[in-house]
């Protein structure tokens, strides 16, 4: 039987996070409330300016996103990436990419905390 959407996310935010440390665990947290408040495209530039762990996590967003649409991003790479998202012709799409970029969000937050929350 496959696995659905949901246990999909679950399992790449699983594996994604085994090792993070408590530093990129915060980063995982905060994602979410910063795309609220700014926007998808705004914080992959933030984080990929900050480099370092900012910069994995980002990545690793980066790659679940396309993954499930590599007909619209082809690249998880950063320039490939952002530009493919500027060259959007419906709005649909990039509402699509947003609510799959939340969605993957929660579970990578949650699994993070549990799997590296305690030092």
């Amino acid at each position: 039987m496959a696995q659905t959407l949901e246990q999909l996310r679950a399992q790449d935010a699983w594996n994604k996070c085994e090792k993070y440390s408590k530093e990129q665990v915060n980063i995982a947290k905060s994602l979410p409330a910063l795309i609220m408040n700014s926007g998808l495209m705004q914080v992959l530039a933030f984080a990929h300016q900050k480099e370092g762990k900012h910069e994995i996590v980002a990545g690793q967003l980066r790659a679940w996103l396309s993954s499930r649409f590599p007909h619209i991003l082809p690249s998880s790479e950063f320039t490939a990436f952002m530009e493919a998202l500027m060259e959007l012709k419906d709005a649909r799409d990039y509402q699509a990419i947003n609510a799959e970029a939340f969605a993957w969000l929660k579970w990578l937050r949650q699994l993070a905390a549990a799997r590296n929350g305690r030092e």
